[in-house]
This record gives structure tokens, C-alpha cells and sequence, in this order.
């Protein structure tokens, strides 16, 4: 049986790569996904009902041909993109708000080629309701999708107190609407219904519980309070039933509580039976309520089967998170996934323009993207908490790894002191030193230390005695910040600190751009060096008194071979 695809799957599930020619092989193997080679035809077939997406080296009229029968609808079929034998172009076949334009333009990105993408949203830059993190949605939504692209704004109505309507959607004039509920709405004409995860399933169950029994349980719950299944975001159950089939069956998130603590949550259904056979007189009512959060309200009290009880309750406010988010040195293959997870899964987008220009291949329409300017990260910070703080997914996006010389400390501090109610994420990314390093060679082999140079926010006294204690220590010794139009002695005062230190032929790598197409790689020595080869976006990277040029490649022995 094809199982049943959502686009959230499709952009996070498995990718496999076919081929058929040998140039085409090569160019899989510049991709992250499994590669399959020889007969396409019948390896797409195999694989059709398996896998969230198909990245084929195929001519579009082939894989047209391949595919057009094996077609049944877009939820269940998987994204499709065809690349050319030259990679010049990543083209969204099927499926584009499934998944297949989100890969076009990711395999675009490791490939340096162009992605192809005609939804007629993707090419307008206009919201596509489907598509907006955070939200289900249901109703008119091709009715009022076309109205956006005619122009028209809908009305947008909230239907749930405390909760923030979709950022990237402002509300117009109409005369279609979007609502934003949790409730079932009927099918009306220029009306979309965008569902948020406002509701919590509790599910107490025994341990012979059917899945099918418990999921008509859950129905037949949601459906007498005329509440949308669109909106259940996760299931919460006593610690025991964590790993229960009816329960996993569910394919939500789930929240598990020991009987200690679902027993102190008060509940108007409570049951002496229950207390004595797992310990708390709730396990559907309290579970729900402890995972909904402060402020939850029960919607649906309990409802009894034979094998199992369900309950529902309601958060009172989204349960904001603010991701600051590393996206790595630049290029595309070294992005982590949980970076690009966290930026593509986001409702907002907050960053320096130039990073987010980094990260262009992930952002849509759908999303609120706010750039700002260099030199306003106080500002910036607290505006991505601000959005955070109303109910939000936040993402925050730095170069390289965030805690490094990035916005991470800037955040934690102030969510500390202003915003204690915001969960902060940090996601880690390849750093500057690390993507330097691994194009000179294996500089950093042993200790090693990371130095700025900048002293707009540091004294350059604390710059220097750092300097010289690193030089002092025998350090191989990678630095932030050398250089910029406005700062041009520094580079020159903290080498003839090293030189003190150092012999005249130790290693020097200079990289620029790292891993961008301007990057630029120099391996020199200390009395060779030269700044004006140094720009803002360099990092030197200097060598210790045992770091040696090896075939051109900088290495520092950690002492193996001996």
C-alpha cells in the first residue's frame, strides 16, 4: 500500500538519487542522498511507494514518461527533480509544495547549478497557504491562493485567543478569508482554515489496546466537539504507555509523564480504579493538561472505550522557540541538517541580509524574512525574542557556528535578563577556523587557539595580551576579524607579535571566501606573509613551531607517529 506523504515529511524524509550514464553517476555522487544506477525505469518503480523524494539524472521528457504512470495524488505521490547532464539545472517535476521545490532548490545548491521551479507562488513570491510553518491548512485554499496572485489580501480572522495569525500573511481587505482555528469549518467558498498545533491528545490505554480502537476513540473525541485532527499536535501519556503501539500508531509527538506527576494535576473526572492500578487517579485528563502547558483548558473530558480513555485540551498560548541558528562558513555541503531543518521549518527568519543571501535556497514566500543591517545585533537580537515571545519559530541565522564570534552569547544573555519565558536553542555549524583548516591541510592537529582581532568591542591592549600569551604558548593560532578597510594595523602589530615568537619559515594559510565560489587559498610563511592579501572575510591561520608544510598541505603533528 503507498503510504501517505505530507509535505513536512517530504522535506525532512528520504531522497534517492538514479542514474543511467556515467556523467550522470558522477553527478550523483556529488549529492548526500543514496544513489541507484542502471535501469531507471524499473529502480523509480521500486522505490515510488518507499522514499519522499526522487532525484533523477534524467532527461525531463524520460522521467515524464517514467513517472506519469505511477502518478495517484499529491499526498501520497513523492517529489520528483530532474537534473540535466551538464547540473546546470535542478528542475521541480512533481510535487513542488510537496517537496520537490524546496529539493530542486537544495540539490541547485550543492550543485551550483539553477533551480527550475513554476509553481506559480514559488515564482511570484507570494505566501502558499499549504506551506506556511506552523500551520495545517484546510478549506478554499486554491480559491484563495488564486486571489493572492490576482493581487487581493484575504481577511484574516483568529479565531483563537492568544494566538498569533501567520507572519508572512498580512491580513487585507478581501473579500476571501483565512481563519486561523482549531475547530472543523465548513467547506465555503474563498474561505482557507489554517489549523495550529493548539491541541493535546491524552491517551490512557491498556497494555492489550488495539491501535485502530484508540485512533476511533481519538476521532470519535475530536469529532463530537467539532474540533480538527489538523490541529493535534502532539499526544501525551503516562510514562508506561510511552512506546505503546496505539499510541505511536498515532504518528504525533509524545509527551510522557511518570504517575508522580500526572497524580497532582487536578482533573474533573478523576478515578479510583485508575489510582489503583497505575499509581494517579488520571492518566488521559492529567497527561493532556500537563502537556498543553500553563494556562491549558480540558475541551474534551474524558471519553471511555473498552481498552483505552482520551481526553483534550487546549494551550492557551503557542509554545514560542527562538533557533540561533549556524549556517556554516557558506556553501550548501556544509550546512548541518539540523541547520537547514531549523531555517526551513521556521515562520520567521532573522538575519544579517548577507547571511540570509546564504541560506536564499531555504527561505519562501511563506515565511516572514526580516533582514538586518550590520552593526544593529542588539536590535536584532531582540526583535527575533520579540517574535519568539508571541508564539513564534524563530530562526536566527549566523555565519559559521553561532557560538563563535556569532549571536548566541548576545541571545542567551538577553533572553536571561529580559525574555526568561523564551526557549533558546543554539544549533552548532561549521566554523571559519574549521572550514580554513580543513582547506590548508591539518593545521590544527594540536592545541590551538581562535583570537579577533576586531577591537570595536574588545580593547586592543586585552587583543595583545592574548596575542602574546598564545605566541608565548606555542599555539598554532587562527585569526577572526584581521582586516577591513577600517582596520588595517592590527593584522601587521599581531604577526610581528607571532614573528617574536616564531621562526621566519613557520606555515601561514590564508583563506578567503571559505567555500563560497570567490574562495581563495594562500599557504605562505611568517616572512612571507602578506596583509594586504587580507580581507574581512580571511582567516589567517598561523602556524605553531612544529606545524609543517607537507606537499603543500599545512600540518601540525599531534605526535602519532612517534
Amino acid at each position: 500500500m503507498t503510504r501517505p506523504r505530507t509535505a513536512q515529511r517530504r522535506l525532512n524524509g528520504t531522497v534517492a538519487c538514479v542514474s543511467v550514464t556515467e556523467a550522470g553517476r558522477m553527478i550523483a555522487g556529488r549529492l548526500p542522498f543514496p544513489h541507484h544506477h542502471g535501469d531507471a525505469a524499473g529502480t523509480i518503480r521500486r522505490l515510488w511507494a518507499e522514499v519522499d523524494g526522487l532525484v533523477l539524472l534524467l532527461a525531463a521528457g524520460a522521467a515524464v514518461r517514467i513517472v506519469a504512470p505511477l502518478l495517484s495524488g499529491k499526498g501520497e505521490d513523492p517529489a520528483v527533480v530532474c537534473v540535466d547532464e551538464s547540473a546546470r539545472w535542478a528542475v521541480a517535476l512533481v510535487g513542488g509544495h510537496g517537496g520537490a521545490n524546496a529539493l530542486a532548490r537544495e540539490v541547485a545548491s550543492l550543485l551550483g547549478a539553477e533551480a527550475v521551479v513554476t509553481t506559480a507562488t514559488d515564482a511570484t513570491g507570494t505566501p502558499a497557504l499549504d506551506l506556511i510553518p506552523g500551520f495545517r491548512a484546510a478549506g478554499d485554499v486554491a480559491g484563495v491562493t488564486a486571489a493572492l496572485l490576482d493581487g487581493r489580501s484575504p481577511v484574516v480572522e483568529v479565531a483563537l485567543p492568544g494566538w498569533p495569525g501567520p507572519a508572512a500573511l498580512a491580513g487585507g481587505a478581501g473579500p476571501e478569508r483565512v481563519i486561523v482555528t482549531d475547530a472543523v469549518h465548513p467547506a465555503e467558498a474563498g474561505v482557507a482554515v489554517l489549523h495550529p498545533p493548539s491541541l493535546v491528545v491524552g491517551v490512557g490505554c491498556s497494555a492489550r489496546a488495539d491501535p485502530a480502537d484508540v485512533d476511533a476513540l481519538v476521532e470519535r473525541a475530536l469529532g463530537g466537539a467539532g474540533l480538527a485532527r489538523a490541529s493535534v499536535g502532539s499526544v501525551a501519556t503516562i510514562d508506561r504507555r510511552r512506546d505503546h503501539p496505539a499510541v505511536a500508531s498515532l504518528g504525533l509527538e509524545v509527551q510522557a509523564f511518570s504517575a508522580t506527576e500526572l497524580g497532582v494535576v487536578a482533573v474533573p473526572n478523576p478515578s479510583a480504579a485508575v489510582a489503583d492500578a497505575v499509581g494517579t487517579p488520571s492518566v488521559a485528563e492529567a497527561a493532556a493538561l500537563l502537556a498543553a502547558g500553563p494556562g491549558a483548558s480540558l475541551v474534551v473530558a474524558k471519553q471511555r472505550s473498552a481498552v483505552g480513555t482520551v481526553a483534550v485540551a487546549r494551550r492557551a498560548t503557542p509554545a514560542g522557540r527562538l533557533s540561533v541558528v549556524g549556517i556554516g562558513p557558506g556553501g550548501a555541503a556544509h550546512r548541518t541538517p539540523a541547520a537547514v531543518a531549523a531555517v526551513r521549518h521556521a515562520e520567521v527568519v532573522v538575519g544579517y541580509g548577507p547571511y540570509l543571501d546564504q541560506v536564499g535556497d531555504l527561505l519562501t514566500a511563506s515565511q516572514a524574512v526580516v533582514r538586518s543591517p550590520i552593526g544593529s545585533e542588539a536590535p536584532r537580537a531582540r526583535l527575533a525574542l520579540a517574535q519568539a515571545a508571541a508564539g513564534r519559530q524563530v530562526a536566527l541565522v549566523c555565519s559559521g557556528d553561532a557560538g563563535v564570534y556569532g549571536m548566541a552569547s548576545l541571545v542567551v544573555e538577553l533572553a536571561g535578563a529580559e525574555a526568561p519565558g523564551v526557549q533558546v536553542d543554539v544549533v552548532p555549524g561549521v566554523t571559519a577556523a574549521l572550514a580554513t583548516s580543513a582547506l590548508l591541510g591539518a593545521p590544527l592537529g594540536h592545541d590551538h587557539v581562535a583570537i579577533s582581532l576586531s577591537d570595536l568591542l574588545t580593547p586592543w591592549e586585552v587583543i595583545e595580551r592574548r596575542l602574546r600569551a598564545a605566541a608565548e604558548a606555542d599555539l598554532v593560532v587562527v585569526l577572526y576579524n584581521p582586516r577591513s578597510t577600517g582596520r588595517t594595523w592590527q593584522l601587521p602589530a599581531a604577526l610581528d607579535i607571532l614573528r617574536g615568537h616564531r621562526p621566519p619559515a613557520t606555515p601561514v594559510g590564508l583563506v578567503t571566501d571559505a567555500t563560497r565560489p570567490s574562495q581563495r587559498v594562500v599557504c605562505t610563511t611568517l616572512a612571507e606573509v602578506d596583509p594586504e592579501d587580507v580581507g574581512m572575510t580571511t582567516c589567517v591561520l598561523v602556524g605553531s613551531t612544529t606545524t609543517t608544510t607537507v606537499a603543500g598541505r599545512m600540518v601540525t603533528p599531534r605526535g602519532y607517529r612517534t
